[in-house]
């Protein structure tokens, strides 16, 4: 498998995490604070995401964006567990081997 054809096979899997909130999601405390109507919003904005850019997304893996909910700032990020969420996965793109954790974060969070 090319280096692309990996970061592909990434960004589908990241993807997929994304369309489930809920599905291996962390909510810091700041993001948790909010308004379930803003909670809400925020879900949304994060499984619509599709702003993807060279300055965002580096490595063509779709882990990382930022969204704007009311007025307040969010970032998301992806990580790469083993299925004990011990260490870091040997192989992001194999699901067999991999848990994927979306953490939401205020960006005063980060």
């Amino acid at each position: 498998m090319t280096e692309q054809d990996h970061a592909a096979a990434i960004a589908v899997l990241n993807d997929a995490c994304r369309a489930e909130p809920g599905a291996g999601w962390m909510l810091t405390p700041g993001v948790r604070a909010l308004s379930l109507a803003d909670q809400a919003s925020a879900f949304a904005a994060v499984t619509r995401f599709a702003d993807f850019s060279e300055d965002n997304d580096p490595y063509a893996e779709r882990d990382f964006g930022a969204v704007t909910v009311g007025r307040a700032r969010l970032f998301w990020k992806i990580d790469y567990y083993d299925l004990d969420l011990c260490m870091a996965s040997p192989d992001p793109a194999d699901p067999a081997v991999t848990k994927r954790v979306l953490t939401l974060m205020l960006a005063e969070e980060y």
